[in-house]
């Protein structure tokens, strides 16, 4: 059981690229990026990243999940992006997934946005409905997926406003 969801910064690069690489290395298919590439980042390229958003992390005697909070590409201060989302297969389909979610979301409110987006790959159906099942809904956009172009990424999205609270449990 999930005990803790934990925010971590620029000062826990170690941490953050342990669990990135690890979330590359188990499932490289859900990712736009490599094990490779990211293997080869040094100290500061990782500092870099885990200044770049909010990082949430799952912990059940170890981390079992991360979710990255971005704000959007496009420079909309009302939207936000969730990114790098995993849950080990170990903790997959026991709400790690809706809490890390939920606390992106809630994380996206409290900067002002009243959208948080995500983007999955057309072809990763257990995420897909996932995602559907935690209130996301498809927005209509797809984006080509960078190095594969006959992939899309499918853009889904949920409201978030200044009443969003975190979830209990």
């Amino acid at each position: 059981m999930v005990t803790d969801i934990r925010v971590l910064d620029a000062d826990h690069w170690r941490e953050i690229r342990d669990i990135r690489l690890r979330s590359l290395a188990d499932a490289p298919e859900a990712f736009t990026s490599t094990l490779e590439r990211e293997s080869a980042y040094d100290e500061t390229k990782w500092r870099d990243l885990a200044s770049s958003g909010r990082w949430f992390v799952a912990d059940d005697e170890g981390p079992v999940g991360v979710a990255v909070g971005v704000p959007d590409r496009s420079g909309d201060p009302s939207r936000h992006e969730l990114v790098g989302m995993w849950v080990a297969s170990s903790h997959r389909r026991s709400g790690v997934a809706r809490r890390l979610v939920d606390a992106v979301t809630v994380w996206a409110a409290s900067e002002g946005a009243d959208t948080l987006s995500l983007g999955v790959r057309e072809d990763n159906v257990e995420a897909l409905a996932a995602y559907l099942r935690m209130g996301l809904e498809p927005s209509g956009e797809t984006v080509p997926e960078v190095g594969r172009p006959t992939k899309a990424i499918i853009v889904l999205e949920r409201a978030v406003g200044p009443s969003t609270k975190f979830p209990s449990g």
